[in-house]
């Protein structure tokens, strides 16, 4: 993962940042109506039978539109996280490297690697928090209308949404859920560089450097991190999901009390709910993410060393 032309950390802290937001666009683009069932999903679990039932409802009630309904906030939330985190995944490589008296970020194990990506999602959190409470609430807002919930129309723009927000909320209001999302981001990200470190070294060819996979390689990669990261913290992303778009209608509890509640009254398979589309979607967005963020990188590493 590391930049073998640019070595001075602002050029090689730029250079993953660029191509982390690049992943972002890439993975938003290839698995919004998949996100759109899975928040759903999430927040109204009853009203629901299955994936198909809810992909179907959404299509007839809200048009082709309505899958894609948040996407505008979607494409900034992972446009920034993703700059955010890669950049840090490149810093918190090179201060584990330094703990650890290693020489270079290359001689870090996976298993080194995945707790770098765990470390800079500490700081990825803080601007995907606001960000995807607003494209949550979007997708959300059918369900919430039906149920009396707020008095907004079906489909307003990522600004009205953030307008109501700090107008009832006020500027705090964007960081609801803030917890969970760390709760969240820190282990996911663990599993989730883990997972693609370790399968790029068990996918890398005899002779052969990381840096010399191929797409279909890199994809499987990406695709087997996503994957592993919803696996892991499926059901806290299922308890932020709940906070932070059913706060809108009134305070919502927090993490403890909105993870108790839903097991008491729903069930611990509630937890699960909507986990079919997001592990559909995990696959080909993550590994269309993984292999923008490293055509990316190598791209702007060849154009670089070149002046």
């Amino acid at each position: 993962m590391v930049n073998k032309c640019a070595t001075h950390p602002v050029i090689d802290a730029f250079i993953n940042m660029t191509a982390g937001a690049a992943g972002g666009v890439a993975c938003v683009l290839s698995g919004q109506p998949f996100d759109t069932v899975k928040v759903k999903m999430q927040t109204f679990p009853h009203l629901y039978r299955g994936f198909l039932d809810c992909s179907l409802r959404t299509y007839r009630q809200e048009g082709l539109l309505g899958l894609f309904q948040g996407t505008g906030p979607a494409l900034l939330a992972n446009v920034a996280e993703n700059a955010v985190l890669f950049a840090c995944y490149s810093t918190c490589q090179q201060i584990t490297s330094g703990l650890l008296g290693l020489d270079k970020v290359t001689e870090l194990s996976d298993l080194q690697n995945a707790v770098a990506g765990s470390m800079a999602s500490v700081f990825s959190s803080l601007v995907l928090c606001p960000t995807e409470l607003v494209k949550c609430r979007m997708q959300a807002l059918h369900e919430m209308r039906k149920e009396g919930r707020t008095s907004l129309a079906s489909r307003v723009s990522a600004y009205a949404v953030m307008k109501s927000i700090l107008k009832q909320e006020g500027p705090m209001g964007l960081f609801e859920g803030m917890t969970s999302t760390w709760l969240r981001e820190v282990p996911g990200y663990f599993f989730f560089f883990g997972g693609y470190e370790i399968c790029r070294s068990f996918l890398t060819r005899p002779g052969h450097s990381k840096d010399e996979m191929d797409a279909t390689r890199l994809v499987i990669s990406g695709g087997v991190g996503g994957a592993l990261f919803w696996l892991a913290v499926y059901p806290i992303d299922s308890v932020k999901s709940r906070i932070q778009v059913l706060s809108m209608s009134g305070k919502q509890a927090g993490f403890l009390v909105t993870l108790a509640k839903i097991i008491r009254t729903e069930g611990f398979v509630a937890l699960y709910s909507g986990l079919t589309p997001t592990v559909l979607r995990a696959f080909p967005s993550n590994g269309a993410l993984f292999l923008a963020y490293e055509l990316t990188k190598q791209a702007l590493s060849r154009q670089i060393s070149n002046t």
